[in-house]
């Protein structure tokens, strides 16, 4: 799979598109006043701990205190210094029995706030380099599950012997990344010492800075972009700033050099991202509708207990009987619903509504189809086969906001909900408002202040139910258009 890399830079934010075969698969944003938290290190203080919850409050220093639940606590063993994760089947020690209420904590972010939730940590610390992850807290060496399994025992002899042992001054715990299997050992090596040293760097300054400090920041969009983006399927990296062009070159000479090679500034007229039109992908991205090519179309729903995407045909009525239209129109919507998952970067639990399947052998060609398309994400997913109702229940691993959180927020008139009282529901609560207003008080005159289409509705179809309430009431009832109060919005003032 072809891949190219677009990078658009300005000073207050930075936007990365990975495109395989002229379509954008994921956008990356970064704004430099709402820089993502994953992989920094703090000092935080222990603010509350919930033994009912297993969990404890931490305070790094943001607007909300961060969550550190018990299995992501690294405990302690009896008889050695190394501490570790509870084994799977071992049994977990309470959280109260291993931090308390101000005590001062070295941890790490490993989700960022969403929403209303703050930031969830971890006591083990792990710090991603370009071909090595180091985890200081422990001795275990290992490699990525994604090489094959024959090429594994080999690699991992070749890193333990690189790594050493803390008799020779090594020590710590190393996991091999992806892209560090065809990596030389003066590589790995190179790549030892920089870990190593980044870790006695964040040590020190926790012996020196006040609780609350951070101690580690990861790298930003643009280094990552060479560390977890480029792979072997990447074609060219082209950004638009050619400052940042020499900064992401220098970055890339230290510590990637194979990806320097791809590295390209876009001296170009026309915007970098309207190559292939990314801005306008972006804009049907944030919308519920996605059309498909064969006349079908997706309904997207992301609430935030879980994302529903609901498949329908549409005008598509190409195939020769309707259980192949459904079928062909299932097959093109599992491509489309796994690119919508990384473009929009939809997390948590996502129910999926094919269109109803009679046959089975339909069933398993669309899943299978489905779940080769889902191996192309980067992020974890885990999908299950056909309901009894017909869906698919799937999770995709939250790492960051969505798209739509991101860019987006919550419409002031609706609060979120994604809809409105029509202007005849808002005149009868006006209606009910002003009799319970009349049972209470008795003012000289209810003035009703409101949108301009409630007005007009009370002045024009609703006239007759309003003067029966103010003859009903003995009282009368003005009208006050302000253009500035949305749909829902009313007043009642006692004159």
């Amino acid at each position: 799979m072809q891949q190219d890399i677009l990078i658009n830079w300005s000073p207050q934010e930075t936007r990365v598109a990975v495109v395989e075969h002229g379509a954008v698969q994921e956008l990356h944003l970064e704004r430099t006043l709402e820089r993502g938290l994953v992989g920094n290190v703090y000092l935080g203080k222990v603010s509350r701990v919930l033994p009912g919850m297993q969990s404890a409050f931490i305070d790094i220093g943001l607007e909300r205190a961060a969550f550190l639940h018990v299995a992501d606590v690294w405990q302690r063993q009896d008889g050695g210094e190394a501490p570790m994760f509870a084994r799977k089947g071992e049994p977990q020690v309470p959280i109260e029995k291993q931090v308390f209420e101000g005590q001062s904590l070295m941890v790490q972010v490993i989700k960022d706030p969403i929403g209303t939730k703050g930031a969830r940590l971890s006591t083990q610390i792990s710090l991603a380099g370009r071909l090595l992850v180091f985890l200081p807290q422990d001795d275990h060496v290992g490699v990525s599950q994604k090489i094959p399994v024959a090429e594994r025992e080999a690699l991992r002899a070749r890193l333990q012997d690189l790594v050493g042992d803390k008799s020779t001054g090594g020590g710590g715990g190393f996991i091999l990344r992806t892209n560090g299997e065809d990596s030389s050992d003066a590589e790995l090596a190179e790549d030892i010492a920089y870990l190593r040293k980044t870790w006695a760097r964040t040590k020190e300054a926790s012996l020196k800075l006040p609780v609350m400090s951070l101690l580690h920041q990861d790298l930003d969009l643009l280094q990552r972009v060479l560390r977890d983006l480029v792979g072997e399927h990447t074609q060219t990296i082209r950004i638009d700033s050619m400052e940042q062009f020499h900064r992401l070159r220098a970055f890339g000479q230290e510590f990637m050099p194979a990806a320097v090679g791809k590295l390209q500034h876009y001296k170009g007229e026309r915007p970098i991202f309207d190559l292939y039109s990314i801005d306008e992908e972006v804009t049907k991205a944030l919308g519920r509708r996605v059309d498909l090519k064969s006349g079908g179309y997706l309904i997207v729903d992301q609430t935030e207990a879980l994302t529903t995407m609901d498949v329908n045909t549409g005008g598509f009525v190409g195939a020769r009987n309707f259980d192949d239209t459904i079928f062909k129109t299932n097959l093109e919507a599992a491509q489309a619903i796994a690119r919508q998952l990384r473009l929009r970067n939809l997390g948590g639990i996502i129910i999926v509504d094919f269109i109803d399947m009679v046959r089975d052998d339909h069933q398993q060609a669309v899943l299978t189809e489905f779940t080769k398309q889902l191996a192309r994400d980067r992020v974890k997913t885990m999908a299950g086969g056909f309901s009894q109702l017909g869906l698919v229940e799937m999770t995709r691993k939250r790492t960051r906001e969505s798209l739509a959180h991101m860019l987006c927020e919550p419409c002031s008139a609706c609060k979120g909900a994604g809809q409105l009282k029509t202007a005849r529901s808002v005149c009868y609560d006006i209606l009910r408002e002003i009799l319970r207003e009349a049972r209470q008080f008795n003012p000289r005159e209810f003035r009703v202040v409101a949108s301009p289409r409630v007005v007009e509705l009370f002045l024009d179809e609703e006239s007759q139910h309003l003067a029966g309430l103010s003859d009903f009431i003995g009282k009368p009832i003005s009208l006050q258009a302000e253009s500035a109060m949305g749909q829902e919005q009313y007043d009642i003032v006692l004159l």
